[in-house]
């Protein structure tokens, strides 16, 4: 107490200010006590303006303190898959640097987020800024302050995963230590919040800790608000009404906007976090800075297994397993993509049975169906429903989770609401450990707000389930839920010839491309090499020509302008097992042919795809070697976009 009071006086005497420092909780309760003797006896004296100041003063650094603590005991683990089942790990043990970039616009990118993958993956030589999490407010020599960051990346890039790094390195004393108070603040709590509230009033519901301070323009605050893509408030930066007071109550969408424009406490700094969707409900004015988060480079991909796995030879089969997919590894910049690698190709590759190596996925359909089956049987032994080496499908809690999966995948939905899940026949009381279907693939969060919030672990995980959905309602009811209009009868190879179709006709329609992967798992899930693997949930039959969809698809070539929405047409036929186009371009180019030939709108698409997935870098292009002519240009222009230099 004696040490505490003459600090006090030194502090008053002085006008010193101090960072928080580390003190337990005995320390903490010994500083309160000190404060509250010392402020009564100031009081008691008449020196009410000394209180006021220590008061001030002193309660910013035990504030701090106490924020920085629980702070720290959040961040410091991280979960890999569901929060309140999955088992956690130290977030230091596990956690691989991300590739992030600066620079670029707020505008939106209304690409497939998968496309976006794609051509990351062949953009990461090409030079462009990188820049470290922990710096993203500092400044470069002769630019103003960065007072609004706006950071963009695909779902499951890890944006949520950096946040959370930011604030325990801050937590734990390591980084841009002059920044007072950091508060977390995710969109998909704030959504809807009814009433009217004060900034303050905001904070003391999320951060006790909170009560009792004033915040200024003296104090340097970080509000960081996580997962834009998830806000659904209408945000109207303009025709919102200025607001200027902490402490005055208004509309959390009159807040926020104020805040994010500077209005309301003009000194704060503001770090928002989206997919690239939904950046543009953000005015460009409002942002100084724009980051992208990239995933994992190829380099750091194999960092993330060696990390995962103490196994080195695991660690390395399955390094080159998924090296020798183009398309896996492409996925693989995503880092929970690679989790879903992970759990899948460990217990796979960990024996040393033929018959298991036989059955490994070679492609992004049998990885996902190996991981719900991987998941379900997990969750049945967890639970002791566990009957033999078969898996034991909840084929009722498989539908309705298909179910919701398809129709907000329609409406373009990664969040949903108790309503929702009712529509769709889900229990509510059971929603995250929904009739034994693991918890790793649908998950539940609790908003301060709003109760509950339910979502699929990953957007792909969403798209598969919707696949499979509509599959097995072809399969087992003869139903098609991709035109509720269809009531003829037919036979089983018609009605799955004419739902593939449709559902490339869709893909090929939609403007951002939000069933481009829907398809692909369709296309791989009616493959008849994968009929087995869903043994037990198809009770019907069904079956098609692969070649009818095949001719279709290479027809979609012809009548398809965009050079970009054929890439996933390739991968579509990469599902289907089918190579022929891309045979067949291949000999051209290796016979040095291909520079005399008239090549079809296929060939050209090929062509295409084989050059941007190729392995060999694209350091300088060279348009010579091909078909001198203004459509050549045009039809490579994709390839010349990623190459380092072009001729």
């Amino acid at each position: 107490m004696v040490k505490e009071l003459k600090r006090f006086e030194k502090r008053l005497l002085e006008g010193e200010s101090e960072s928080s420092e580390e003190m337990k909780d005995d320390q903490l309760s010994a500083r309160v006590g000190a404060l509250n003797v010392t402020l009564y006896f100031l009081k008691k004296v008449g020196r009410n303006d000394m209180a006021d100041t220590l008061e001030t003063n002193e309660l910013i650094l035990i504030r701090q303190c106490e924020l920085k603590s629980n702070l720290r005991r959040k961040s410091h683990r991280v979960f890999e898959g569901i929060a309140k089942q999955g088992e956690d790990t130290s977030l230091e043990k596990i956690y691989t640097e991300l590739y992030i970039t600066e620079g670029g616009s707020a505008e939106v990118n209304r690409e497939h987020e998968v496309r976006q993958i794609e051509a990351t993956s062949r953009r990461e030589d090409v030079p462009e800024t990188p820049i470290k999490c922990c710096d993203l407010f500092k400044q470069s020599s002769g630019q103003d302050k960065h007072r609004t960051v706006l950071t963009k990346g695909v779902a499951g890039i890890g944006k949520s995963v950096s946040v959370q790094k930011f604030i325990l390195d801050w937590a734990e004393g390591k980084i841009n230590q002059d920044i007072k108070f950091i508060f977390p603040l995710p969109f998909r709590e704030l959504n809807l919040k009814e009433g009217k509230h004060s900034l303050m009033d905001i904070l003391n519901q999320y951060f006790p800790e909170t009560h009792g301070l004033k915040l200024s323009e003296k104090h340097k605050v970080l509000f960081i608000f996580d997962g834009l893509d998830e806000c659904r408030l209408p945000l109207k930066f303009q025709s919102n009404e200025t607001w200027c007071d902490v402490s005055k109550k208004a509309s959390l969408d009159i807040l926020l906007t104020n805040l994010i424009k500077g209005n309301l406490l003009p000194s704060a700094l503001i770090w928002i976090t989206t997919r690239p969707a939904a950046s543009n409900k953000i005015s460009p004015e409002c942002v100084d800075r724009v980051s992208e988060v990239r995933g994992f480079t190829d380099s750091q991909k194999q960092e993330y297994f060696r990390k995962r796995f103490n196994d080195e030879d695991l660690a390395n089969k399955i390094i080159s397993h998924i090296k020798a997919s183009r398309s896996l590894h492409i996925m693989c910049h995503i880092p929970v993509f690679c989790w879903i690698s992970a759990t899948v190709l460990e217990n796979i590759l960990k024996g040393n049975e033929t018959k298991e190596r036989e059955n490994t996925p070679k492609t992004l359909t049998q990885m996902y169906i190996h991981f719900l089956i991987f998941q379900t049987i997990q969750t049945k032994r967890k639970y002791g429903e566990d009957s033999g080496v078969d898996v034991q499908w909840d084929k009722e809690g498989i539908l309705s989770l298909g179910k919701l999966a398809f129709h907000q995948l329609e409406k373009s939905n990664l969040i949903f609401y108790g309503e929702d899940l009712r529509e769709c026949g889900i229990d509510l009381t059971d929603a995250s450990l929904y009739s034994g279907l693991c918890t790793q693939i649908f998950k539940e969060e609790s908003g301060m707000f709003l109760g509950s919030v339910y979502c699929f672990l990953h957007l792909s995980l969403q798209e598969f389930l919707s696949s499979l959905y509509a599959y097995i309602c072809l399969s087992n009811d003869e139903k098609n839920v991709l035109d509720r209009k269809d009531t003829l009868k037919k036979n089983e190879n018609e009605a799955m010839t004419d739902m593939l179709k449709m559902a490339v006709d869709k893909a090929l329609e939609s403007d951002n491309g939000h069933l481009d992967l829907f398809l692909r798992f369709l296309l791989g899930l009616s493959l008849q090499s994968n009929q087995p693997l869903l043994r037990g949930l198809l009770t019907g039959s069904s079956s098609h020509n692969k070649q009818d969809i095949v001719d279709y698809i290479k027809l979609k070539f012809e009548q398809n302008s965009s050079p970009e929405r054929s890439i996933n047409l390739f991968y579509c036929l990469n599902e289907l097992n089918d190579d022929s186009l891309l045979r067949e371009i291949q000999n051209q180019l290796n016979s040095g042919r291909l520079s005399e030939a008239e090549l079809s709108p296929a060939q050209w698409s090929a062509l295409v795809f084989v050059l941007m997935t190729s392995e060999e870098d694209l350091d300088e292009f060279d348009l010579q070697k091909f078909i001198k002519s203004d459509e050549c240009l045009w039809r490579l222009k994709p390839v010349v976009q990623l190459a380092k230099t072009a001729l």
